[in-house]
C-alpha cells in the first residue's frame, strides 16, 4: 500500500541482504578490526566486540526510525540523488532544530569520520609496514623503522583517498550507490576467509582462487543483471535494489561454494591453529602489557566459547526472529509503532551510555594515575611508579606458597615384625 511502516517490502527485503553482505565483506577484510581483536585482551576483545555490535546498531535503527521517517513526515524537499548522498539527517535536523541541529549534525559526523578515517589509516599502515616491508623488503626492521614507514604510509593513503573521493564525486557516484556496491567488489572474500579461520583442511590456494573468481563472476553478473534488466549499463541502471542484489549474492555464494569444492578435492593437511601463536613474533621483543594469564590456552578456549555462543545467538535473533515477528504486523498500527519507537529510543540512549560510562569505569585507574602524576609534577612531589603486570606475576611465582615452606612430616617408625 505504500506504507514506510511495515516489514512487507520487496526493496526492503533486498536492501537488507544487500546491507548483510556488504557488511559482511567490511567485518571480514577491513585490517582494522583485526588489529583491534589482536591487539586487546581476549576476554575484552570478546566481550567488547558483541558489545559494540550491540551499540552500533542504534545507529542504522534508531537514526532510521527517527530522522528517515521524519523526512517522510515533513515532506522535506529531498531528491533521490540528495537522499543518496546522505543529506536526509542534516536536512531533518535543520528543520527541526534549526542551526542547533545542522552543528550537532556535523559534531556527530566529524566524530564519526575521525574516528574511521583514522583507524582505516593505521590499519593500512600496519598492514605494509609490517606484512610487506618487515616480511619482504627488511626482516630485521627495528621499532624506529616500522614507525617511519608508517608514517609515511599514512601520508600517502590519505592523499590518495582524497583524490579517490573527487573521482567519485565527478563520475557522479554517491554514498548511498557506493554502500550497494560494497558487496559486490568485498563479499567474496568473506567465505573463504571464514573457512581459513575454522576449517583445518580449508585450502590457502583455494581461498585466494575463490575470492578473485568470486569477485570477477560478481562483476559480470552485476553487468548482466543491468543489461537483462533495463537493456542498457549506466551508473543508475547499475544501482538499482535487483541489479545490486545479484552482484552481491554472486559475490559471497560463488566464493564460498568454489573454495569448499577446492578444499574437498585438494584439502590441505590439518592446520595446527598454534602455529599462529608461535610464528607471530615481536618487533624488539617488546612483551610490555603482555601477561602469562592473557596468554594461557585456557583462557583464549573459554573466551572463544562465550563470544560463538552469544554472537550466533545475537545474529539470529536480529537478522531471523525480529524481521519474522514484525511481519505479522503487516503495516503497523498506531500502538504497535509506538512501542516500536519506544525500543529505538531505548536502544539508543541505552548505547549512549554504555559507551559514554563505560570506557570511563573500566578506565579509572589508569585516569587517576595520569591525574595523580599530573598532581604531583604542578606540587614537586615524586611522580607515583606504574607497576608491571609481568613483574608481580614473575614475583607471585617466586614467592614460595606456605604449603612449600612447610617442613615435612617425620615418617612413622616402622612397627618391628
Amino acid at each position: 500500500d505504500g506504507s514506510y511502516l511495515t516489514m512487507l517490502s520487496s526493496d526492503g527485503l533486498m536492501f537488507g541482504i544487500i546491507n548483510i553482505v556488504g557488511n559482511f565483506g567490511t567485518v571480514f577484510v577491513d585490517q582494522s578490526y583485526w588489529q583491534s581483536a589482536i591487539a586487546a585482551r581476549p576476554s575484552s576483545a570478546a566481550k567488547g566486540y558483541l558489545l559494540g555490535g550491540i551499540c552500533w546498531f542504534a545507529i542504522p535503527f534508531s537514526l532510521a526510525t527517527s530522522l528517515g521517517l521524519a523526512s517522510t513526515a515533513l515532506m522535506l524537499p529531498i531528491s533521490s540523488d540528495e537522499a543518496g548522498s546522505g543529506l536526509v539527517p542534516p536536512a531533518v535536523a535543520t528543520e527541526l532544530l534549526g542551526d542547533a541541529g545542522a552543528a550537532l549534525i556535523l559534531v556527530m559526523l566529524f566524530m564519526a569520520i575521525v574516528s574511521t578515517g583514522s583507524a582505516e589509516s593505521i590499519a593500512v599502515s600496519s598492514l605494509i609496514a609490517y606484512d610487506i616491508y618487515r616480511e619482504y623488503i627488511n626482516p630485521n626492521a627495528s621499532g624506529g623503522q616500522i614507525l617511519f614507514v608508517s608514517r609515511v604510509v599514512i601520508v600517502v593513503f590519505g592523499l590518495f583517498m582524497g583524490c579517490f573521493s573527487i573521482v567519485l564525486f565527478e563520475l557522479g557516484l554517491n554514498l548511498g550507490w557506493v554502500y550497494l556496491f560494497m558487496g559486490v567488489c568485498i563479499g567474496s572474500a568473506v567465505c573463504p576467509l571464514w573457512n581459513m579461520m575454522t576449517w583445518k583442511k580449508a585450502s590457502g590456494p583455494g581461498a585466494i582462487v575463490a575470492a578473485w573468481t568470486g569477485l570477477t563472476l560478481a562483476v559480470v553478473g552485476w553487468l548482466i543483471a543491468a543489461s537483462v534488466q533495463s537493456s542498457d549499463i549506466t551508473v543508475d541502471t547499475l544501482g538499482t535494489n535487483e541489479v545490486m542484489l545479484s552482484g552481491n549474492l554472486i559475490a559471497i555464494c560463488s566464493s564460498g561454494f568454489i573454495h569448499f569444492v577446492w578444499s574437498m578435492i585438494w584439502p590441505q593437511e590439518d592446520f595446527d591453529f598454534e602455529d599462529l601463536d608461535s610464528k607471530i613474533t615481536l618487533v624488539e621483543e617488546d612483551t610490555r602489557g603482555l601477561t602469562a594469564e592473557e596468554q594461557d590456552p585456557v583462557e583464549l578456549r573459554r573466551a572463544e566459547r562465550w563470544i560463538t555462543r552469544r554472537g550466533y545467538v545475537l545474529t539470529f535473533i536480529l537478522i531471523i526472529v525480529w524481521p519474522v515477528l514484525s511481519v505479522p504486523a503487516g503495516v503497523f498500527t498506531r500502538p504497535y509503532f509506538a512501542f516500536w519507537v519506544l525500543v529505538a529510543i531505548a536502544w539508543g540512549f541505552g548505547a549512549a551510555i554504555t559507551i559514554t560510562v563505560l570506557p570511563l569505569s573500566e578506565s579509572s585507574e589508569d585516569i587517576n594515575r595520569v591525574l595523580s602524576g599530573m598532581m604531583a609534577a604542578m606540587t614537586g612531589k615524586e611522580m607515583p611508579q606504574a607497576e608491571d603486570p609481568n613483574a608481580k606475576l614473575e614475583e607471585e611465582e617466586e614467592t614460595p606458597h606456605k604449603e612449600d615452606l612447610a617442613e615435612p612430616e617425620p615418617e612413622p617408625a616402622a612397627e618391628d615384625a
